[in-house]
């Protein structure tokens, strides 16, 4: 969607989600097991997007009805899938490791062939904006992986896995939406990108073969 006001181009796209309860996706306070609770937000990222792709592009990644999720059933999930993507000491605080366990999971189901690379945040946030925007353009959520940041605004995304799953651009100007803990924030993209910190995580590109 693109509008205009007082001459500034604005473009908006968000894309679909789920809810559990009312609850904008999932929520790894949920869980009982507390390596979940306290370590699981690549876990819930990786079930959010068999979630997504499932009611979305039925592609068969979900072991349960993605029409009618229930919190129990999610739980459930979740801990399918904590064998490939289990919380760790350091957690999953590199992209090769969210990719490697969450292609295992997928080479053990008969769903779709979902594909995956990483893009690093050494990368300019130029080159990294654009492929936000291509990505939900073409209809995929973006696994975002943040580690530390200078910036206190971002401390609730400290060390953390969550969705990116929609973007509002207008002029240099790129905010997303981001999605953790069962809701949702616009963020800018620039400043998250831009931790002035080492190490740095990135992003998963998605790519579905249907």
């Amino acid at each position: 969607m693109a509008s205009s006001g007082k001459g500034l181009l604005t473009v908006k796209k968000e894309l679909p989600h789920f809810e559990i309860s009312h609850i904008y996706g999932g929520n790894q306070d949920w869980f009982s097991d507390i390596t979940l609770r306290m370590g699981g937000c690549a876990a819930v990222t990786a079930c959010d997007s068999c979630i997504y792709f499932d009611r979305f592009f039925g592609t068969h990644l979900y072991p349960f009805d993605p029409k009618h999720i229930t919190r129990k059933e999610y739980t459930r999930f979740a801990g399918m899938m904590k064998p490939y993507l289990h919380p760790r000491w350091t957690g999953i605080d590199r992209l090769e490791l969210f990719i490697d366990g969450f292609m295992e999971y997928i080479g053990n189901t008969d769903g779709a062939a979902l594909t995956m690379k990483g893009i690093s945040a050494f990368e300019p946030a130029e080159q990294a904006a654009q492929a936000v925007t291509e990505q939900i353009d073409s209809g995929y959520p973006i696994p975002f992986l943040n580690l530390h940041h200078r910036d206190p605004n971002f401390r609730d995304y400290d060390w953390h896995w969550f969705l990116l799953n929609g973007y509002e651009r207008w002029e240099d100007t790129l905010m997303v939406k981001a999605v953790t803990y069962g809701s949702w924030r616009w963020l800018d993209f620039h400043a998250l990108w831009n931790t002035g910190r080492e190490p740095k995580g990135g992003m998963i590109l998605y790519s579905l073969n249907v």
